[in-house]
């Protein structure tokens, strides 16, 4: 998606496809955009953060922008490159985040003379306000993982916990970069320079970055308690199974003790009288259930 757009008092908001810059190296030379900050805009690994060039007085900042498409479980950020020149702002962009350049687009016909950094910063507010549907929608998740949980603990449930822990883990550090992106904007120079209205689109931008920060904390905190609860819960149902079983194989033993010692080829008590299995039957159920007792009293006890 290639845009010019004027903003009035002769800037321009240029956005480049990065895939289009890609194959197109002239695009470099012609916006001034140098293979630095090409490689800053191709690498989809980039942390956000900004940077100033002193010589020109350029200023890229890189944001984190949610992928809307989860490509596994979890959903995943990319970043956006805007780049602040004298009378122009270039975007560049790709299909992943694209939805942020129609939402700018939008909010450009919406309204008249923009400066290059209300722009700038009404699209940094965008893109935090494009997290809020999402983190809602995996709240709900967690929340209906939990009641299924709560139910039985199966393991298709417990690996999508162990997912949405994942993602949000994902989502946290990208929304801590970008707050801590826009509290460098705010010690920087730049910001001193900013007229009223800018330094106003700037705030709003600033409460939506601390926000998406809060609740993403507070979502994976939740998510992090719920996955050691359960983890204990394993654990506790895992010694719990153990115990059992170590108690049938005692009550067990004396059963196999009892029949191996009256199966010895030696000369026994009651050998020659036919009902002799009965009562060593009944001896052997009477000191089962005298070792039962036993074995659940120690157990409660504990």
């Amino acid at each position: 998606m290639f845009i010019d757009k004027q903003l009035g008092q002769d800037r321009k908001w240029i956005n480049i496809d990065s895939d289009l810059i890609a194959e197109n190296s002239y695009l470099y030379k012609k916006y001034d955009i140098d293979k630095e900050t090409i490689e800053y805009a191709m690498d989809k690994n980039e942390r956000a953060h900004m940077d100033y060039n002193r010589e020109n007085g350029t200023i890229t900042f890189i944001y984190n922008v949610l992928d809307l498409e989860k490509d596994k479980e979890y959903y995943e950020t990319i970043p956006m490159t805007f780049i602040v020149q004298d009378t122009r702002l270039v975007t560049i962009s790709n299909q992943d985040n694209a939805y942020i350049i129609e939402q700018m687009v939008r909010y450009l016909e919406s309204h008249e003379e923009l400066s290059i950094y209300k722009l700038l910063f009404a699209g940094l507010e965008m893109i935090s306000n494009a997290y809020y549907p999402i983190i809602d929608r995996l709240d709900k998740h967690k929340d209906e993982l939990n009641r299924l949980l709560r139910k039985t603990t199966t393991t298709k449930n417990l690996y999508a916990l162990s997912d949405l822990e994942t993602g949000m883990v994902y989502l946290v550090a990208a929304a801590k970069q970008n707050r801590m992106l826009l509290e460098h904007i705010k010690a920087h120079v730049i910001y001193r320079r900013m007229n009223d209205v800018e330094k106003e689109q700037f705030d709003d931008a600033m409460i939506e970055a601390r926000q998406l920060v809060s609740m993403t904390e507070l979502i994976s905190n939740v998510l992090q308690q719920l996955s050691g609860s359960y983890n204990n819960i394993l654990n506790n149902n895992l010694n719990d199974n153990l115990t059992t079983l170590t108690i049938f194989e005692a009550l067990l033993a004396v059963l196999a003790v009892i029949t191996g010692f009256f199966g010895m080829n030696i000369p026994l008590p009651m050998t020659e009288d036919p009902n002799a299995w009965i009562y060593v039957s009944v001896c052997s159920f009477i000191l089962w259930l005298i070792l039962a007792k036993v074995m659940r009293w120690i157990v409660k006890k504990r």
